[in-house]
């Protein structure tokens, strides 16, 4: 019998997939009031158990107790009628419904039969607005910011009346402010009783919130227990698999020294990059080998400067000049025949195609250059893709696995092989670890290291301000789509970044020196 105590008792779950056992005999218990944090690297099992307790996937063996009845859930829709609500990483609401819609799908309020759109668009702008999102609630889901749609995810679960919310990443998408309204929502939900199992590779939002927690590695258990018994060096060695003096040397970062870049020559300049309400005169220069971070909060127009960098924001002014030659049309395929490549932010929206295999996500932009007479020879396909998956370390059965069964740090370095694969001159990386725990960030941190190290132009966008600062040579903070500040050398800190985005005011492109 399940303890009446527990709301949700996983025991000896166990999940395959062809060549690969993602879960080992995974044992997990949930109370309610509780917040309870689920850990470990990509790969480790987190997202698997997360979709066989919200009824995506199916255990192969194994037992779950939901309020003392065993429980074997369909499909999501059964794990929701059970009082179970789950927020997902990469929103997975309807992007082309209104935010309205979303909302309340499944719970449209009606008059007369008929959906009260009145009443909803009402109801939700209130709902909403206690949440700190101020938005027109009749525009479509998919134009709203990442941070914004994370919070109607979170309205939407919470107004489910859950008893059990499993949040999986949720303030990857968020700035400070919504994580605060984020935490006070959860505290408020735990005083009702609710039970939270809250994933995240963010240390310090365990530490605040979370009272238990699960280590998982290679798909088992390797700790449970108080999260206030672990120091923070000891729960990363556990994740890790390393030893506690081992971490403690080499840190959980990867990036090495700051360089001076200033005589090597310009890769890419931008010029006046003007967009009506998104962008005001931004200039950019990136050089051979530096690493541009690129500093800011959520709306400050980092993610829409890469974008007009790759032509993929289409500009009212400004020019883009790449190797001394300026690009004259400026469009996606003219940025890539220059040498340019970017990783968006949204990697599941707008990056990997999941129902493709590794190797077709690796191929698909330079397939154009490997094709002879409409033909592309399978050798060579197979030549690069394994060349590639060993550089990165990407863990896959197989190249021909689909690449939405991954975890997100390996779907990141199929990305980035994608790019890679093209020699690309300028690679722009938006939140290139958003949402993967530490083990897969620190590769892919010294992956960056290694690629400016041989000469490539980097240009890094991270909300993670010690990985902004470790990772950049030099920092150009942006604010309400203008360059505020550009910070070098010894002016590359915290303190600094901090300060340029609390008090400077924009400055006219022609005051910043080259």
């Amino acid at each position: 019998m399940s303890d009446p105590a527990t709301i949700l008792d996983a025991r000896g779950v166990t999940k395959r997939f062809p060549g690969v056992l993602a879960l080992d005999h995974v044992d997990l218990t949930l109370t309610p009031g509780r917040v309870h944090a689920l850990v470990g690297e990509n790969g480790a099992g987190k997202s698997t158990l997360i979709k066989i307790l919200s009824g995506a996937y199916h255990a192969d063996s194994g037992e779950i107790v939901h309020a003392g009845r065993p429980v074997s859930f369909a499909r999501p829709l059964d794990a929701r009628a059970a009082g179970i609500s789950t927020i997902y990483q990469e929103v997975n609401l309807i992007p082309l419904m209104s935010v309205a819609r979303n909302l309340f799908l499944g719970r449209e309020p009606r008059r007369l039969g008929l959906i009260d759109l009145r009443r909803m668009n009402r109801e939700a702008a209130a709902v909403l607005d206690r949440y700190g999102v101020h938005v027109d609630v009749t525009r479509p889901l998919g134009t709203i910011g990442l941070g914004a749609r994370q919070m109607v995810a979170l309205a939407r679960a919470v107004a489910e009346d859950a008893r059990l919310l499993i949040m999986d990443e949720p303030t990857s998408s968020l700035e400070p402010r919504e994580v605060e309204t984020l935490f006070t929502v959860v505290e408020s939900l735990t005083a009702k009783g609710m039970a939270v199992l809250y994933v995240s590779h963010r240390l310090e939002e365990l530490y605040r919130l979370c009272e238990t927690v699960t280590v998982l590695r290679d798909g088992r258990v390797v700790h449970t227990g108080p999260l206030a018994e672990l120091d923070r060096l000891t729960l990363v060695a556990h994740m890790l698999g390393r030893e506690l003096d081992q971490v403690r040397q080499e840190g959980t970062t990867r990036f090495g020294e700051h360089r001076d870049h200033t005589g090597n020559p310009p890769v890419m300049e931008a010029r006046g990059l003007t967009k009506r309400h998104v962008l005001r005169g931004v200039g950019l220069t990136v050089r051979a080998g530096e690493v541009t971070g690129l500093g800011g909060l959520l709306g400050a127009g980092r993610s829409e400067t890469a974008k007009a960098v790759v032509g993929a924001l289409p500009l009212d002014s400004g020019t883009v000049t790449v190797g001394g030659r300026r690009l004259r049309r400026l469009s996606p395929a003219t940025a890539i025949r220059a040498g340019m490549a970017l990783l968006p932010e949204d990697r599941k929206a707008e990056g990997i195609v999941p129902d493709l295999s590794v190797r077709e996500n690796i191929l698909l932009a330079a397939l154009p250059r490997l094709s002879r007479f409409g033909f592309v020879s399978r050798r060579r396909q197979e030549r690069i893709v394994a060349t590639f998956t060993k550089r990165l370390r990407i863990k896959a059965a197989s190249p021909e696995q689909k690449v939405g069964e991954l975890s997100g740090g390996n779907q990141q370095k199929v990305l980035l092989a994608r790019w890679l694969c093209l020699n690309p001159r300028l690679l722009l990386l938006d939140e290139p670890t958003r949402g993967i725990d530490v083990g897969a960030k620190a590769e892919v941190q010294a992956l960056i290291d290694e690629l400016a190290a041989d000469g490539l132009a980097v240009v890094l966008i991270s909300s993670d301000l010690e990985e902004l600062v470790e990772g950049a040579d030099r920092i150009v903070v942006l604010r309400a789509g203008a360059v505020v500040a550009e910070l070098d050398g010894d002016d590359v800190g915290e303190h600094a970044v901090m300060a340029a985005l609390a008090e400077a005011e924009p400055r006219e492109e022609d005051d910043r020196d080259d």
